[in-house]
Formats: C-alpha cells, sequence, structure tokens
C-alpha cells in the first residue's frame, strides 16, 4: 500500500467495515449495498441531498402565517385518523403531530394521505419542517410540509441531510433503516482517516487554479461538512468538474484512439452525382443544409472514419443531406446504407429516397480501378430495401447484387447487420434514430467495411438534443446542426384544451372535433393519438379500439377511420397506411407507432388525447407529422395537465415548435436521467452534476479533456486521472460510450 496521498481507487478497495460502527453491523452493511455504498469510495461520494441552515430557522413563536419558514423542533405528541373506505372515493387518511422547539412554542404539523410518516416521526424525534404557515383554531400549522429527521447532535449552523431508506433485507423480517444522522457519522469517519496521508489530487495545478477550483479533499470535506454557507457552492462546483471530466476524458480518448488507428476510407467529392442530385431537386437547399453537406464531405474527404451526429428539428430536411453523403460513397465507387429502427421507418426512408433518387443516373467510369471497371456509360442508381419482410428468393438476388456492386444503396432495418449481408465495398453508413439501436447493433454495421477499412458513420436524430448534453452523451462525436427549415413547411399551430381530471369533457372538446369535421370536409386528413398507456402495449392498443368506438359512434360517426398500432401484422399496418395516404382513410386513429417516420403532406390536423402524459419529445415527433404540405395544420393537446410539469410541457408546446428550444425546456423538467439512462452501471453516475444547473462546466470539462489528452494522448503521465477514468467508467463503458 502506498504511503502517498490516498487515490479513489485505493478508496474503492476498502470494506465498510474499516468503519468501526459498521464493523459490526452485517445487515447495515448489506443494506448499503442493496442501496449502491459498496466500500468506502461509494460513502464518500453519497452526497448530502440538502443542506438546512439553522442560522435560517424559525423560532415557532414567531411564525407569521402566509409565510414560508423553517423550523427546528420535537415532536411531543402524535395521533393518526384512518377512516374507513366509503363508496369509490379513498379515504382521507390524516396523521397529526404536536411539536415544540426551544422558544416554548407548539406548532400543529398535520400531513394527508402520506403513509408511513408515522413510523418515521415517532414522539421525541428532533426533526426539520419546512413549509407554509397557517392556523387552526388559532394555533400555527403546518399542512403536508418538507420533512427531515435530524440526529440530537447535529447542533453545528449548517446540517447535512442525506437520502435516507427503509431497506428490506432477505430472510429478514425487519426491514433496515439507513438515516441521514447514520450517514452524517459514518462519512465523518470515513474522510477523518484520509487525515494522515490526504487524498490524492488528480488535476494539474495550473487547471486547478485557472478555473479557481478548491483541492478535492477539501472539496470533500466541504460538501459533507461545511462552515459556512458559502463553503456548499465552492465544494460542488469542484466536484461537479471531476463528475464532467471523467465523463468528457473516457469520451475524448477514444476519439483521438479512433482517429488515430481506424482505417477510414478517402472519398473523392469531385464526381458529378451528388452535383446532379442537388440540381434535379424541385427546391434550393437551405443555407443549414449547404453548411452541413460541407462539414459531412470534409470528413468524407479526410483520412479518419467520419463519426458525426447530424441533429435537425421535424422537417429540416435531414433526408436531403443523409442522401447527399450517401452518393459521396457511389461517386466514388463505393456503397452506401442506411438503418432505421422500424419496418415502418425503413419502408418510409425507401419510398422517400427512391422518388427522391428517380431519375438520377450514375456518371459512367472508365476507371479500370473503380467498382465498375471500365464502365464508361451512365448507369441507373440502384436502390433496395431489406427488411424481415423480404423473401428467401429476394434475399438472394438482394445478396448478389450487394456481393458485385450492382446495388449502391441499401435501406433497412437491423436486418442490414446479419452475418450473411455482405458489401462488396460498403463506404458510408447512415443510421437514423440511432438512440433506439443497441450498442452492439451500430458497432456491427461499422465493421461491415471492406479490407478492413471503418466505413464512415452519420447518425441522425429527429429529437434534438440540448448542447450540453450532446457533449455529455454524445460527446465522441462531431456535431453538425440543421436550424433553418425548407421553404414550403407550413407553421403549425397549436392549442391546449384543458379537459376535466374526472373524465370525458364533451363540451370542452366540441371546437377540436369541430375542426377535425371541417378540414376532412375542405379535403385534409387528419390524425387522432390515443392516450400513452404506461407499460402496457395491450391497455395502449385497447385504449386507441375504444377510442376509434367512440369517434364512430358519436363525434365522428359519419366520417372514414381507420385504426393504427404497433400489435396488428405487417401487412395490415401496410394497409392501412397505405389507405391513408391514397386518402380513402380520412381520418386515422393511432397509438404512437406514428410517431417517426409517417409523411402524408395532406395531412393538416394532429390531435393528441391525454396529451399531459407525454413527454415533450413524443408531443414534438407528434405534431410533426402535421404542417408538411402546402395547407395550414392544427396540432390540438388534449388534456386536463394535472401535475405541475404535465402543465408546463403543453403551456411550451403552445408557445413555441422550436424543438431545441422545446429540448431545453424538457432537460430543465426531466433532468439528465433520461439522456443518461442507458449509462448506468458501475460507478459512472453524475451523482451531483447536472446537465441543467452546469452547462458551463460541461462546456469547461470538454475544453480541459481535449487539452489534456492533446498533450498527453493515453494519459500516461496523469497517473490518478488515468485511474479514476478506468474506475468510473471501465473499458466496456468507455467502449459503449464511444459505440452510442
Amino acid at each position: 500500500m502506498s504511503d502517498g496521498p490516498i487515490t479513489y481507487a485505493e478508496l474503492a478497495g476498502y470494506p465498510l467495515t474499516v468503519i468501526k460502527a459498521l464493523h459490526g453491523s452485517p445487515k447495515k452493511v448489506t443494506a448499503l449495498e442493496k442501496v449502491g455504498v459498496g466500500d468506502v469510495l461509494d460513502l464518500v461520494t453519497y452526497y448530502p441531498r440538502r443542506h438546512v441552515d439553522r442560522s435560517r430557522e424559525v423560532a415557532i413563536r414567531d411564525l407569521v402565517p402566509g409565510d414560508e419558514a423553517m423550523v427546528v423542533a420535537t415532536v411531543r405528541n402524535a395521533t393518526q385518523h384512518r377512516p374507513q373506505r366509503r363508496g369509490r372515493g379513498r379515504p382521507l387518511n390524516r396523521d397529526e403531530f404536536d411539536v415544540t422547539d426551544a422558544s416554548g412554542g407548539r406548532l400543529r404539523i398535520t400531513f394527508f394521505n402520506t403513509w408511513g410518516i408515522d413510523a418515521k416521526l415517532p414522539v421525541g424525534t428532533e426533526a426539520v419542517f419546512f413549509g407554509k404557515v397557517d392556523t387552526f383554531n388559532g394555533r400555527p400549522q403546518m399542512t403536508n410540509p418538507v420533512v427531515d429527521v435530524i440526529g440530537g447532535e447535529q447542533t453545528g449552523r449548517i446540517i447535512s441531510l442525506y437520502p435516507q431508506h427503509l431497506v428490506s433485507i432477505p430472510g429478514q423480517k425487519a426491514k433496515i433503516k439507513l438515516e441521514s444522522d447514520d450517514f452524517s457519522k459514518w462519512v465523518h469517519v470515513a474522510l477523518g482517516k484520509t487525515g494522515a496521508r490526504g487524498l490524492a489530487e488528480p488535476l494539474p495545478e495550473p487547471v486547478r487554479k485557472r478555473l479557481g477550483l478548491i483541492e478535492r479533499g477539501q472539496a470533500l470535506w466541504g460538501y459533507h461538512r461545511p462552515d459556512a454557507w458559502a463553503d456548499i457552492a465552492t465544494a460542488r462546483k469542484r466536484l461537479v468538474f471531476d463528475e464532467l471530466l471523467r465523463v468528457q476524458l473516457a469520451l475524448v480518448l477514444r476519439k483521438r484512439s479512433l482517429e488515430r488507428t481506424a482505417k477510414g476510407m478517402v472519398h473523392d467529392a469531385s464526381g458529378e452525382l451528388v452535383r446532379r442530385f442537388h440540381g434535379a431537386l424541385p427546391y434550393p437547399l437551405t443555407g443549414a443544409q449547404e453548411r452541413v453537406i460541407a462539414e459531412i464531405t470534409t470528413d468524407l474527404t479526410g483520412p479518419h472514419p467520419m463519426h458525426r451526429l447530424l441533429q435537425g428539428d421535424v422537417g429540416s430536411g435531414k433526408t436531403v443531406v443523409a442522401v447527399s453523403a450517401l452518393l459521396v460513397a457511389v461517386q466514388g465507387g463505393h456503397q452506401g446504407a442506411l438503418m432505421a429502427p422500424t419496418e415502418v421507418l425503413a419502408e418510409q426512408h425507401f419510398t422517400g429516397i427512391k422518388a427522391l433518387l428517380a431519375d438520377l443516373t450514375v456518371p459512367g467510369d472508365p476507371d479500370p480501378d473503380s467498382l465498375f471497371a471500365g464502365q464508361a456509360e451512365d448507369r441507373p442508381l440502384r436502390v433496395e430495401l431489406l427488411t424481415n419482410k423480404v423473401t428467401a428468393a429476394n434475399r438472394r438476388k438482394l445478396a448478389e447484387g450487394l456481393i458485385d456492386g450492382s446495388v449502391d444503396l441499401l435501406i433497412g432495418t437491423h436486418a442490414l447487420i446479419e452475418d450473411a449481408v455482405a458489401f462488396r465495398s460498403l463506404g458510408v453508413v447512415v443510421i437514423d434514430e440511432q438512440h433506439r439501436f443497441g450498442v452492439e447493433q451500430r458497432a456491427a454495421l461499422r465493421q461491415k467495411g471492406a479490407d478492413g477499412a471503418t466505413p464512415d458513420v452519420l447518425v441522425m436524430t429527429a429529437t434534438p438534443i440540448p448542447r450540453t448534453a450532446a457533449m455529455t452523451v454524445y460527446g465522441d462525436l462531431d456535431v453538425s446542426i440543421l436550424d433553418e427549415m425548407p421553404p414550403g413547411r407550413t407553421p403549425i399551430v397549436t392549442t391546449w384544451v384543458k379537459t376535466d381530471p374526472e373524465g370525458d369533457d364533451p363540451e370542452a372538446e366540441a371546437p377540436v372535433w369541430d375542426h377535425v369535421r371541417a378540414e376532412v370536409a375542405a379535403g385534409r386528413q387528419a390524425y387522432v393519438v390515443c392516450p400513452l398507456v404506461e407499460g402496457s402495449d395491450k391497455l395502449e392498443v385497447a385504449s386507441a379500439e375504444e377510442t376509434m368506438e367512440r369517434l364512430l359512434g358519436g363525434e365522428l360517426h359519419d366520417l372514414s377511420l381507420g385504426l393504427l398500432h404497433g400489435r396488428m401484422a405487417s401487412a395490415d399496418k401496410e394497409a392501412t397506411m397505405d389507405a391513408f395516404r391514397a386518402g380513402r382513410t380520412q381520418v386515422l386513429v393511432a397509438t404512437t407507432v406514428i410517431e417517426v417516420g409517417v409523411d402524408v403532406p395532406n395531412a393538416t390536423v394532429m390531435v393528441i388525447l391525454d396529451a399531459d402524459r407525454f413527454g415533450i419529445a413524443q408531443l414534438h415527433q407528434l405534431r410533426g407529422r402535421v404542417g408538411r404540405g402546402a395547407h395550414a395544420s392544427h396540432c390540438w393537446l388534449v388534456g386536463p395537465g394535472t401535475t405541475p410539469d404535465g402543465q408546463a410541457r403543453l403551456e411550451a408546446m403552445v408557445r413555441t415548435t422550436d424543438g431545441f428550444e422545446l429540448a431545453e425546456v424538457d432537460l430543465d423538467l426531466r433532468g439528465e436521467g433520461t439522456l443518461m439512462g442507458e449509462r448506468q452501471k458501475g460507478r459512472n453516475d453524475l451523482k451531483l452534476a447536472s446537465l441543467r444547473r452546469d452547462r458551463e462546466w460541461v462546456e469547461k470539462a470538454r475544453e480541459v479533456a481535449f487539452e489534456l489528452i492533446d498533450a498527453d494522448p493515453d494519459l500516461s503521465h496523469s497517473d490518478v486521472l488515468a485511474g479514476e477514468v478506468a474506475l468510473f467508467l471501465g473499458d466496456d463503458e468507455a467502449d459503449f460510450l464511444l459505440k452510442s
């Protein structure tokens, strides 16, 4: 064991039993392991969820009705009221506590339907109560306040409050309590054990000083045991930077490694094919499309494999950009592939791209070394589709065309990555809605290049990602953004119809169905998207079927309706979509299966029922199914908006159609958990860092990561830092980050 400062890796090697209070408590140790605290490093990075400044507490006798206040008080009396259930309503359980403080004042605390609060606050408990003060029978009262139990020994000015747990252990009847006060004591002991040797400092001093960051050891003490309120912010800043830097280092290490080691294809962008394609388009490229195509072309003609993320809002023209990249490969004698996550989306891409390229011919090339050696004549461009529906006979023909090079572009689902699918010379791969693919699926397609060369990869998403989130989740990719809409996209008016939370509300919904009927009478079409049913596509189908029945028997009884959901057979889905595209069906009642890829320019109305159950990204995608033609379009959001977040989502949708602005709202409302959700193994969680609160530190961490790795490509001169990246992210995790 080293005599130098203690590293995080060394702390991870110490079991919890080195803490005296835990040495003889195997049940507590087991309970801690179940909540993710398995060693001393986990313990010292188990951070307080909030801090309470006891200098800001108010004496009960000084409370003012109408104010929000914090009191620190002791429970003197507790009463539970458990009325019997009557009728269909849920009984209103009530817990009342009389609490007192050193001022001699008495306060009543009342909780309604707060399960387990009686066990949390037995008589004699000292706790922090924060809430709005009102009066009851002339006495001050708080109703459903925030409550944190504290230890009697915590008489300091600032109290650290830790997440608490009640843990079940197999074979153990009673649950194990892990309380804030316990964590405070254990962490204090653990940090105390680092005192003699100190904690290793992974950041070079010039970087630390330039960014105004305190030392690691000081930060841990300052966050767990602050002496002053200012210590908390200073400590958090340092600990947040460390978390973000580790993620960025893993991403940048892999990015630079790929650039150094992967064998790329150098494409020739001087050919005629891409120019012919752009010249044949019925509209000019937008400035954003021209800029992004230039960025991609620079990658394709460079020595390193392209690994780029193409972000664009619904309708921003990503397909034209993607096809331009694929055609660079074709004009240089290679092939292109586009992989989509569903058959519906793959077929949609195939239909759209085939139409875009209908009259395009590939210029002849007399070069004997090209894919089509000696072919001087122009030839038709060949585009094919591969999904699980393609018959065995057609697969054989397709396989021959891929091997002899006569298939230029292959569009399909994950069927593209099957071992039996081999290309003569795969040059560019486009992966659409890439977050829907598994890691290995994405990697397998990249490995289909010829002669050990890595094909250039462009991943696309129609769900805009905030800049700092993209840096953290997709930080090994170069990013191109389409931030300009092509001409001809009509603006979409969005209206929220607020309904009764108790059930159907025909009066509120009447304007919606009046508008649907009016648009259909004018020759247009409409979508009706049914409520999202959490965790059950069976229930979601039932919901769609019930909605269809209700509309056929009521508001839309005289119209032609179709039904589309994910449990239908592929042939039935296709027939339903064909009828809607052809205009034989006037209103399509659907689940979120239409969220991505459905393109019917004649559809001008989108009705989303129970809209507050959907996330912003889904709402934005669904709204993007209309506004695709020359006619004005409308999106109706129908729902009660019963929660603050649900209301905020619907208000944001009404306020803006800018997907990037909505993505920022989504990040503010939901946090980064949804973005970081796939990265939940090992120690890599962002425990303190927030992509919302810490936007500037994401950018600074990325700058520092490039600075450190460009000076020291494998961190061989930064042992502590390299050790932390390996410890927190590991090889598997770093591989995941790269392949994402």
